[in-house]
């Protein structure tokens, strides 16, 4: 089947004959999409000062650039988040990919606030098509381990996510140092289209009926089971709270990093901007269990961002540094085991539909916070503003640890029970 024909859901004349790889290829495939869509989107992490100083914008400005990026992202959720459940998970990561070529086309080209905000508006597309397609992908490969599946989802999105500023710093380092790294990123995304385009595809799971494809693809709220709707919530909330501090990693950090640090190295500055995301990202090959995992890692991360703000007021690099990492450890530990709830409470013909409601609500937690603080930053300067953002956010993160411990209390118990709802 071809892609065109997978994108306007016609069942193929003939047999297909394309490339059949082994399960294992497919999920390497499938990861490696969207972590390369998030490598590009978050490039721009470490050249933000870069483009201050070419462009002339302040630090409203980066932050309204990185919540562009989110906003898309979330309509896009909301627009083509459940598609790959009608036209195939293949044809959705095509389609991802061609919008991330795009968008780094023109941010990387950018030379106006305007157009950096179109270019992060792209990616944000790429990344909102390629997330549902990805994980549904994941799970699909993977129907007899679920919780595995949420790993390597998380993996391959938190990974993406580190890498990319780690990546942006050292591209940034060859000539043309705002251009160089989007130009590299597009290549590697060229390659990856060859293998997608001569994949032998699997069907879609829930196909359209003939000439009812324009109603199965328009907008649609995920309804879920009155049991699940807890886990459903306690999930997008902790993703709410967590990528709250994500989105500070990569917008405004660099700036309170580079101050702490007493630094302006880009390859330094987004490694540091990278640390809370690898962490989160490497945490999922740690097989930690427990009913207390949510709660203690709620409150991991709560404390790690007080002490990421103390470490600015005291200008300790080494309180920084380890508070990066454990802020990191307690959120990957702690969504990992909500999210993976989510998806075995989802049945797999819609779970692109409501894996892409829950990020939904997790980047909201990029978008609406982020953009506060960099109005405060503005009125009110730099660590008298992470003061302020780490206050609330803690204090989010002790709230839920209480509401994942009553929950875990009073949940059945039983093979299909999930660990915390």
């Amino acid at each position: 089947m071809s892609v065109l024909q997978e994108l306007a859901m016609r069942r193929p004349s003939v047999a297909g004959r394309g490339w059949d790889p082994s399960v294992a290829v497919r999920l390497a495939l499938a990861g490696t999409v969207i972590f390369t869509l998030l490598v590009g989107a978050n490039l721009a992490t470490p050249l933000y000062p870069l483009l201050q100083a070419q462009i002339g914008f302040d630090t409203v400005g980066v932050t309204v650039a990185f919540t562009a990026y989110v906003g898309a992202l979330i309509g896009g959720l909301v627009l083509f988040g459940h598609w790959s459940d009608h036209i195939g998970r293949r044809a959705a990561l095509v389609l991802a990919v061609v919008v991330g070529l795009a968008g780094g086309a023109v941010f990387g080209t950018a030379d106006s606030l305007p157009q950096l905000v179109a270019g992060r508006s792209l990616q944000g597309l790429a990344v909102a098509i390629g997330t549902g397609a990805s994980a549904a992908a994941l799970r699909d490969l993977m129907p007899s381990r679920p919780e595995w599946a949420s790993r390597f989802t998380l993996l391959s999105s938190s990974g993406g996510v580190a890498a990319g500023p780690v990546m942006g710093g050292l591209l940034s380092l060859l000539p043309h140092h705002t251009r160089a790294p989007f130009l590299v990123h597009s290549v590697v995304l060229l390659m990856l289209l060859v293998p997608l385009l001569l994949l032998d595809a699997r069907p879609a799971l829930n196909p359209a009926p003939a000439g009812q494809g324009r109603n199965y693809l328009r907008p649609r709220v995920p309804s879920l089971a009155r049991n699940a709707r807890g886990t459903f919530w306690l999930a997008a909330v902790t993703g709410f709270v967590s990528f709250a501090v994500f989105g500070f990693c990569l917008s405004l950090a660099p700036g309170y990093f580079a101050q702490i640090m007493h630094a302006d190295s880009r390859p330094l500055i987004g490694l540091l901007a990278a640390v809370t995301l690898a962490c989160s990202a490497l945490s999922q090959l740690l097989s930690l269990r427990g009913r207390y995992l949510v709660p203690a890692g709620l409150l991991l991360l709560g404390v790690s961002v007080l002490l990421i703000a103390a470490a600015g007021a005291v200008h300790s690099p080494l309180l920084l540094v380890l508070a990066s990492i454990s802020a990191g450890l307690g959120q990957g530990a702690a969504f990992r085991v909500v999210f993976n709830d989510v998806a075995e409470a989802v049945e797999p013909d819609r779970h692109a539909q409501v894996i892409s409601a829950v990020y939904i609500v997790t980047y909201l937690g990029s978008a609406i916070p982020v953009l506060g603080l960099g109005v405060a930053v503005k009125l009110w300067g730099l660590q008298a503003s992470v003061a302020g953002f780490a206050i609330p956010i803690a204090a989010a993160c002790a709230v839920l640890a209480l509401v994942a411990q009553r929950r875990g209390r009073v949940s059945p118990a039983g093979p299909g029970a999930p660990a915390c709802a």
